[in-house]
């Protein structure tokens, strides 16, 4: 079932602008001053997992539904944390009032951009030897290239339920990619890697995020990439075909 909701006129005005002449999904993107700091040196590019979000997604919102307004500015929030390097250049987050949390671990944004995107998300709480993916032997640019060579298509997201409207939002969400490159020693397999979470939105009248929280299971994503067989080889180079994994 969707929900429809009026979208405030800023909101409106960034959407359809994004629509008419930059990204679509992510709205602020080509309105970015010319002095924002970029992790890779310049904006991202996300033609070809827009490409393959349209292809696999499971559920078309309509526009100015609230399911639509959470996709596209979850997705504006995961391009600013993966690839700006100052919270003061985030245009989706109000700064003053922000929390965020993974699991039940909260984090700040100093914290996640030190990181990086993937490396926050991965981070796993158990005891060391428990853990599959160790983001203290990582860097932003290494996890970045990892997933960018195992994803040569991009690794896509999308809302698929919301439960409740703003300004306190519930919803559910898919990641998905095509295991097609090697990620570390394994080979790829060529399947779909998936999984599925929750997450908890809370927005001010602007539809700035003041909160967000994220629930998922890591194994669901790392179960489809260590199934690979192992190499001798533990090196992988990044696919030259694709500048930009999202």
């Amino acid at each position: 079932m969707s929900l429809l909701l009026s979208s405030s006129p800023q909101h409106k005005m960034s959407y359809e602008e994004g629509i008419m002449g930059g990204d679509k999904y992510r709205a602020s993107l080509h309105l970015e001053g010319p002095t924002v700091e970029w992790r890779m040196g310049k904006p991202p590019n996300y033609e070809a997992v827009n490409k393959l979000f349209e292809e696999g997604r499971t559920k078309v919102w309509p526009k100015g539904s609230v399911e639509e307004q959470v996709q596209n500015i979850v997705k504006s929030l995961q391009m600013e944390f993966a690839y700006k390097t100052t919270p003061q250049d985030f245009k989706n987050i109000n700064l003053h009032n922000f929390i965020a949390s993974i699991n039940g671990r909260t984090v700040s944004c100093e914290e996640a951009l030190k990181l990086g995107s993937f490396n926050t998300f991965l981070k796993n709480p158990l005891p060391e030897e428990f853990h599959y993916f160790k983001p203290q032997e990582e860097t932003s640019e290494s996890t970045h290239n990892d997933f960018k060579t195992c994803f040569p298509r991009g690794f896509a997201w999308e809302v698929i339920e919301v439960y409740s409207p703003p300004p306190l939002i519930a919803y559910k969400f898919r990641h998905w990619g095509f295991f097609e490159g090697p990620y570390k020693s394994h080979s790829p397999t060529g399947e779909m890697v998936e999984f599925f979470g929750m997450g908890i939105l809370k927005v001010d009248s602007s539809w700035k995020a003041e909160e967000g929280h994220v629930f998922f299971d890591p194994a669901e994503l790392f179960g489809g990439l260590l199934k690979g067989k192992k190499t001798a080889d533990s090196s992988a180079s990044a696919c030259p075909l694709f500048d930009q994994l999202k």
